[in-house]
């Protein structure tokens, strides 16, 4: 490890041991850590858990359908976007099962009491978390995805009662929001990769714009990742599955990775009808 990684490794076992969040561990596992830099610039510590994640059995709680929230955003005027402070670490991990999560690193052995991020059930657990918390209010206004609360109204009057429920909500299960990254009154709102308004909702080309200069995939990892990404907001593009057909044959498992004009026009028809979504949107935004 570099040294602004042991440092950020050091400070992480500090702040979480007396936090409570870890413990020193005796556990036979030891899930391997690395760092990921955040938008900011500092590291964020992760497990990695791939080898529990294979034989976990999966919780299917589901996730909400991102079309489905996006719908319910369509009449709504005015917006207050608010993000938990440490999400995941708000759920206790099930006594006698902390020895699961343990992880080796240059300064001890030790494992999680509170849920951490990178087990392939959190994301469901959490979500679930939530939907209770929020059970009663979900779909009249407000829509929550994981640790992402977005609150909504048609007028500034009844915006405020709405806010005032969901923050009363949210003290009475000391649940805490960042201050950093709080949004208030706003009447143009970026949430879940859209940028939604009274105009209607379009694609945030803060996150669709990457698209624009991406490289020609050069094996089918890359395909994969393409699609992945173009398909999130496929409901913008008209006949997004024509004019994918070349690029998903190269999934297929009987048919060998082959680059060629087909595949580079359906790339770059892909692109062009992004591009054409931006500026069809701004002309009506």
């Amino acid at each position: 490890m570099s040294e602004p990684e042991l440092a950020a490794l050091r400070e992480f076992i500090e702040k979480n041991l007396a936090r409570g969040f870890i413990r020193p561990s005796s556990s036979p596992l030891s899930a391997p850590v690395l760092f990921v830099k955040k938008k900011t610039g500092d590291l964020r510590l992760c497990c990695d858990y791939r080898k529990l994640n294979a034989i976990t059995v999966r919780n299917r709680y589901p996730l909400p359908l991102i079309p489905d929230l996006m719908e319910r955003l369509r009449s709504a005027t005015i917006f207050t976007k608010l993000d938990l402070r440490g999400a995941y670490n708000l759920v206790r991990i099930r006594q006698g099962d902390e020895w699961k999560t343990a992880f080796g690193t240059r300064y001890g052995h030790f494992e999680y009491t509170v849920m951490p991020f990178g087990l392939t059930n959190a994301p469901a657990v959490f979500q679930h978390f939530m939907n209770d918390i929020f059970r009663d209010l979900l779909d009249r206004f407000v829509v929550v995805y994981l640790d992402d609360i977005l609150v909504y109204s048609t007028s500034k009057s009844s915006h405020l009662h709405h806010l005032r429920q969901v923050l009363h909500r949210l003290r009475d299960h000391h649940l805490y929001a960042k201050l950093e990254k709080y949004e208030f009154y706003q009447t143009t709102i970026d949430f879940l990769g859209h940028r939604i308004s009274p105009a209607g909702i379009a694609m945030d080309w803060d996150k669709v714009k990457a698209l624009v200069s991406w490289q020609a995939p050069r094996r089918v990892k890359d395909v994969q990742r393409l699609l992945g990404f173009a398909n999130y907001y496929r409901s913008f593009i008209p006949r997004f599955a024509t004019l994918t057909a070349p690029l998903t044959r190269l999934l297929q498992k009987k048919v060998r990775f082959q680059w060629s004009a087909p595949e580079q026009q359906a790339f770059q028809s892909l692109k062009d009808a992004f591009m054409n979504e931006k500026e069809d949107s701004e002309l009506t935004h």
